[in-house]
């Protein structure tokens, strides 16, 4: 009987936990603004968030949590969530774009960082105009703060990966 118990709760445990769990976004039409004329345009399919284990793909106009578990100071995995129900390891990401006069005024990506160390990351961006993947520097982002980073190009997708949590 002990065991049917804990078996069961268990498994609504399990339930409950995965309801919040977000592993992909909805298929959506991606409208950038280049110049007072010219839009960019794409169809993006439903897919998932991390592409590959703790490497993020992320579209202008998203705003997303990930749960991060920590292991000795090292991130050991994420995932997307629906709700920020853990807020002591979830780190909130935005990424959005600026329209001025129906230009582009920049893109802006938003990170804020629930831990005690300092956050840190690499970011590849995929532009208008280019047909390559382009690295691109980040600041990292201070305990317990959120960090602003901006660009002038138009942004059609980030990828965000090697995510580690370093000492200030």
């Amino acid at each position: 009987m002990k065991y049917f118990f804990t078996l069961i709760l268990g498994l609504i445990s399990s339930l409950y936990l995965a309801q919040n769990e977000n592993n992909s976004r909805e298929e959506f039409t991606l409208k950038l603004a280049v110049d007072s004329i010219n839009y960019y345009e794409q169809e993006v399919k439903e897919s998932k968030y991390f592409v590959k284990d703790n490497i993020l793909q992320i579209y202008p106009g998203e705003h997303i949590f990930i749960e991060a578990e920590v292991k000795s100071n090292i991130i050991q995995s994420m995932k997307v969530v629906k709700e920020n129900k853990n807020p002591e390891k979830t780190i909130e990401v935005e990424f959005s774009q600026k329209i001025s006069g129906r230009k582009s005024d920049g893109m802006t990506l938003q990170i804020s960082n629930p831990f005690d160390k300092k956050l840190n990351y690499n970011a590849m961006k995929y532009i208008v105009g280019r047909n390559e993947w382009l690295k691109t520097s980040i600041i990292p982002i201070q305990p317990k703060l959120t960090n602003f980073e901006f660009w002038n190009d138009v942004i059609i997708t980030l990828v965000l990966n090697d995510w580690r949590l370093e000492n200030y």
